[in-house]
């Protein structure tokens, strides 16, 4: 089953990326590493805006998190076919969250979680996860990655 047809089972369709908003490319490719920009809580009902620990729960946390790993994946489809993807090497998230939230882990669950139902143990990646003050048109989550093809 393909990457795009177990997006589909979860209800998913691949988004047609957005153009870069500030002076950077979406990805840059180097050898057989893919660099994706930080993409955000973006989904089919707009952005996910917010602070955790404020007036973002973690489960919506989570979420937020998943479509940044959407989106990660329609930036990657415009360099290749996503079936040319061997492994997610490495996730930064960025977590707008209160001083006191410390949950920033768990909420770059949804983003990894996501991965791995997608691509097994190929999904699986190094990550860390940030919280920070604030984020790009007050965004909930952003993600940005690097990832190797084959």
């Amino acid at each position: 089953m393909t990457i795009e047809q177990k997006l589909n089972d979860l209800g998913y369709t691949l988004p047609t990326p957005s153009a870069p908003a500030a002076s950077y490319v979406p990805v840059r490719q180097s050898g057989k590493l893919l660099f994706v920009s930080g993409q955000l809580s973006q989904g089919p009902d707009g952005l996910i805006k917010g602070c955790l620990g404020k007036d973002v729960d973690v489960a919506a946390g989570q979420k937020a998190a998943e479509l940044c790993a959407i989106n990660i994946l329609a930036q990657v489809n415009t360099v290749v076919a996503l079936s040319q993807v061997k492994a997610i090497q490495k996730l930064t998230v960025l977590v707008a969250s209160t001083p006191d939230f410390n949950e920033q882990h768990i909420v770059a669950n949804g983003a990894s979680d996501l991965f791995i139902k997608l691509l097994g143990d190929t999904g699986k990646h190094a990550r860390a996860a940030f919280g920070v003050a604030s984020l790009p048109l007050g965004a909930a989550v952003e993600i940005d990655a690097i990832i190797e093809i084959e």
